[in-house]
């Protein structure tokens, strides 16, 4: 009679308990009612209903040929690696709800060559710049005066504010033009032109953090809901 090797024995038990518990545990962690534990943060303001494959899609193949494929590039056999489990989450992902004409500073525009020393400061070629996800909060950028690096040389015909943009700029005073403008537009209000009357940055800030809207409720556009975005893919 052949004698089993305890460690054998207890290689053979390890595994047995390992597909045991492992497996359960894989399906559960797929379900919507385990997002909140898997998500390495809060959403951010105004994505709180989103689930997380609208923006976490699945990479392509299995997950057999993601491992094969990413170990055959650790050991220089492929040239490139590949997505595991899901693909990576790029401008084209917040663009599918957020795309619209009517905005003043959209992503491709800061692809030209003339913006090539700008995005070397702040790289406004992807939303993740200003928006990074699971931060519990609307604007993530840390300085508000990114505006300094495209509108250095701004010239206003007529210039309609008590303190000309030319004086402002001159003063290094970038922090004002967020207290008039939003960035991409899409808000229907009366910009001030007087500069006691913008926004204080204190509500600029809160707002930034996820508080209300000082630029108010009126929109040019509203970016799709979940349920419209999934609708989308069935026209």
């Amino acid at each position: 009679m052949f004698k089993i090797n305890p460690l054998r024995k207890r290689q053979f038990f390890g595994s047995i308990i390992g597909l045991i518990v492992g497996i359960p545990l894989i399906y559960i962690l797929t379900l919507d009612a385990t997002e909140e534990y898997i998500s390495i943060g809060p959403m951010n303001t105004g994505h709180n209903d989103l689930k997380c494959f609208a923006c976490h899609t699945d990479a392509k193949g299995n997950l057999l040929q993601q491992i094969q494929s990413n170990f055959s590039h650790t050991i220089g056999v492929r040239e490139n690696g590949v997505d595991f489990g899901t693909k990576d989450v790029t401008v084209d992902n917040c663009l599918q709800c957020h795309d619209r004409p009517n905005d003043r500073h959209p992503v491709y525009r800061f692809s030209e060559p003339r913006f090539k020393d700008a995005i070397k400061n702040i790289d406004a070629t992807t939303c993740i710049t200003c928006h990074t996800e699971h931060q519990e909060e609307r604007v993530s950028v840390e300085s508000i005066n990114y505006c300094m690096n495209c509108h250095q040389t701004l010239v206003v015909e007529n210039d309609p504010i008590d303190i000309s943009h030319k004086d402002l700029i001159a003063k290094e005073q970038w922090f004002t033009c967020i207290q008039c403008h939003d960035f991409h537009g899409n808000h229907k209000y009366a910009v001030p032109v007087k500069l006691a009357d913008t926004i204080p940055m204190k509500i600029i800030q809160d707002y930034f953090d996820g508080g209300s809207d000082p630029y108010g409720k009126l929109k040019k556009y509203t970016a799709l809901s979940l349920e419209d975005w999934l609708k989308s893919f069935d026209k």
